[in-house]
């Protein structure tokens, strides 16, 4: 099999062959064709079948109304005692809502989680979760909060009580492995949703996670997850795709895969790329306090936008709107 990396550039000096990614801000004139056991080789855009060159190019559609023809921030609120970042830190309903609204004024989306994934991680039962989620979005609702809500669940009675309160998106890490009842009730609702990749459940993910060739492993396993859930009904159209940073990977992992991050245009959908405060941050920006890392996050989420990635999940969403803003003048794209 035959896997497509478009190339993605930013230069003003676009030649005529230059094609837009996927209906966004990069262009790109070349591809490196990859195969599993062959070294990659470059070749133009000319060289590809029309089939093919139509999956990069293609705008993609609004995911939860948002246009993916622009960078967007997703702003990341845990409403958890133990996430690694900021475990505690808005687990009372009021810090968690004054953080939403702060969150709210840079991010387009706020992702509400509340049960941790970290490595090592124990599951939250039902119960918890919906306590210390369903409120928060209602209030959030009830006050005029007008920003997307996301679900940060793998629990379909999680998700249902969310959805309910007023969230829009469900963001799955499981990508609708975890609990057989989300995928079908994605579908009934007709609730955007995010299919993340992850090798193995948060209490062992790290422990010692192995693969053939990281990028297309994942890539292979994130299509195989998109094919199943449009027989469950959800519309492709409703699917966006993130690539699982830390999640089952080492560090040497996370890199490879941030390398190639232009390869899951060829899955068709928006890339979500999450790699916020993470361990590899912490190790190669020499950070050891997570809550140190903003820095190499902006830098790692600059990186995504620059192969294309349409939505970067963030814990320091304001920092991240500056950076983004400045970012989308040096390279001429809309900014505010």
């Amino acid at each position: 099999m035959k896997y497509l990396r478009p190339i993605a550039m930013t230069d003003a000096a676009r030649p005529r062959a230059g094609l837009t990614l996927a209906g966004g801000w990069c262009w790109f004139d070349r591809v490196e064709v990859l195969e599993r056991g062959a070294a990659g080789r470059v070749v133009p855009v000319g060289d590809l079948p029309a089939a093919a060159l139509h999956r990069l190019t293609a705008p993609r559609p609004a995911f939860a109304g948002l246009g993916m023809d622009r960078p967007r921030i997703m702003g990341i609120l845990n409403v958890t005692p133990d996430s690694f970042s900021d475990g505690g830190q808005f687990l009372a309903p009021d810090a968690a809502l004054e953080q939403a609204r702060l969150m709210a004024e840079a991010a387009e989306i706020i992702d509400i989680g509340g049960e941790s994934t970290r490595p090592g991680a124990v599951e939250v039962s039902v119960a918890d979760e919906v306590a210390r989620t369903a409120p928060v979005i209602a209030a959030l609702r009830s006050g005029g909060m007008e920003a997307v809500i996301s679900i940060d669940t793998r629990k379909a009675a999680v998700a249902e009580a969310a959805l309910l309160a007023g969230a829009d998106v469900v963001n799955d890490v499981s990508a609708l492995g975890f609990d057989a009842a989300l995928g079908p009730l994605v579908a009934r609702t007709g609730a955007p949703v995010v299919l993340m990749h992850a090798q193995g459940a948060p209490a062992t993910m790290q422990d010692n996670p192995q693969y053939c060739d990281v990028l297309l492993d994942v890539y292979d396993a994130l299509e195989t997850k998109l094919r199943a859930a449009v027989a469950l009904g959800i519309a492709r159209s409703r699917i966006a795709v993130d690539p699982g940073i830390g999640f089952g990977k080492t560090a040497e992992h996370n890199l490879a895969l941030i390398r190639g991050l232009s390869l899951f245009h060829g899955l068709g959908c928006p890339i979500v790329l999450g790699a916020s405060r993470k361990r590899f941050v912490g190790t190669y920006g020499q950070a050891a306090d997570p809550a140190a890392r903003m820095p190499g996050s902006v830098a790692v989420a600059l990186a995504g936008v620059a192969q294309g990635v349409q939505m970067v999940r963030v814990h320091d969403v304001a920092e991240t709107r500056q950076a983004l803003r400045l970012w989308l003048a040096v390279n001429g794209g809309e900014h505010e």
